[in-house]
């Protein structure tokens, strides 16, 4: 064994035997996340699934999770390069987009529950439609059948063809072929024989394979994870692969085994088996950043509060009057510190922003200063706003 080697070993058994701290945790919780920018495509396979959202301020979810982590990303770069990825929109732990493999995974997806003769009759009527005309805009379809409207589940009224064309979708009749000003345009999915067509199901090996893959790829999304919160990955698989409910019990013990695990100030984490918190690569740059509500640093409310000694709630759906940090605030991350929020938004003028910190007030460290100008010129970039 060569000096280097040897040395290499000697650092990979010290790091395994020293104790996981809660530092240890959040340095490697922000730098796995926040890996070098890389293409779009080796983005989101690294990150497995991108969660995504329809509020925009100032852009969408998912375009201000992949600024961060692919090379020259614009807003709208994976709505706009989407049609050409090996990429699938579709409902995981929460909606987003997907690699295909991962996709695949939870189909072909059975529902909860049994459409009646009628209702199945219309959607195999929808489905020849799709599949004559090749990909359809949802408004093709009402103007076609009219469906007339529903109540959706906020209360409000929606067209009963919209409605249809997204159980289809969740139910693996229909793919997003593309987006057309943020609406999803749908196509047939090829493997999808009919409406009332029922797969064959599974042996208990095949399910237990694809059920612990499932929960790999929110693990190596949202590691480290508390227990609570790897628990309640596990349940949201519910609705990414409904059939196999019964399966997520088995499936949340077999990962307690095979995960790598610490007790840490009384709460016991888990993470990949071949990640090793406690190393010194695990350092998180000095730049700071503007993370979105749905940023897997972010997602986690409990583990923020642990991490950072403060509650970040989303407050987007909070009454104005009530509201404590802004509409939409964006985490402001700087080092290791989440030191507070922004709201920012893009207007005629340029781009209007305001902070809070939970110091009371921003950093004096001239470092802060010009990181936050950096970002800000970064976001106007992303924006369109700097061209």
């Amino acid at each position: 064994m060569s000096v280097r080697a040897s040395r290499a070993r000697r650092e990979l058994e010290y790091y395994r035997r020293m104790r996981a701290t809660l530092d240890h945790l959040r340095r490697y919780a922000i730098a796995r996340s926040l890996f070098k920018p890389t293409t779009l495509k080796r983005a989101i396979d690294k990150l497995g699934f991108v969660q995504a959202d329809p509020i925009r301020a100032p852009a969408r979810a998912q375009d201000l999770t992949l600024r961060h982590r692919v090379a020259g990303y614009r807003a709208g770069d994976l709505e706009r390069r989407y049609p050409k990825l090996p990429l699938e929109e579709d409902f995981f732990v929460n909606y987003g987009y997907l690699p295909r493999a991962h996709h695949q995974l939870m189909h072909p997806r059975t529902a909860r529950t049994v459409w009646p003769p009628a209702r199945a009759a219309q959607a195999a009527a929808v489905l020849e439609f799709i599949r004559a005309r090749g990909a359809v805009h949802p408004r093709e379809v009402d103007a076609h059948f009219g469906h007339g409207k529903v109540t959706n589940w906020f209360g409000g009224s929606s067209n009963a063809s919209t409605e249809l064309l997204d159980v289809m979708h969740y139910r693996g009749l229909l793919r997003v072929a593309r987006r057309e000003g943020g609406t999803r345009v749908y196509a047939a999915r090829e493997t999808a024989a009919g409406p009332d067509t029922v797969a064959l199901p599974l042996d208990a090996g095949a399910v237990s394979a694809r059920m612990d893959a499932l929960v790999d790829v929110a693990v190596h999304k949202y590691a480290p994870l508390s227990a609570s919160t790897l628990g309640q990955l596990v349940r949201h698989l519910r609705g990414g692969a409904p059939q196999w409910t019964a399966h997520r019990g088995d499936a949340l013990a077999r990962a307690k085994q095979r995960l790598a695990h610490a007790r840490v100030d009384g709460v016991d984490w888990y993470w990949p088996a071949a990640d090793r918190p406690t190393s010194a690569r695990w350092r998180p740059d000095e730049s700071v950043r503007l993370l979105t509500p749905f940023d897997p640093i972010v997602w986690d409310r409990r583990r923020f509060e642990v991490f950072w000694g403060w509650a970040y709630r989303f407050e987007a759906y909070t009454p104005a009057p009530k509201r404590k940090l802004g509409y939409y605030a964006l985490p402001l991350l700087w080092h290791e510190r989440m030191i507070g929020w922004g709201n920012v938004a893009a207007t005629q003028d340029g781009l209007r922003c305001s902070f809070g910190y939970i110091g009371g007030r921003a950093p004096r460290s001239a470092a802060f200063r010009a990181g936050l100008e950096a970002e800000l010129a970064r976001m106007r970039t992303f924006l369109g706003m700097a061209d």
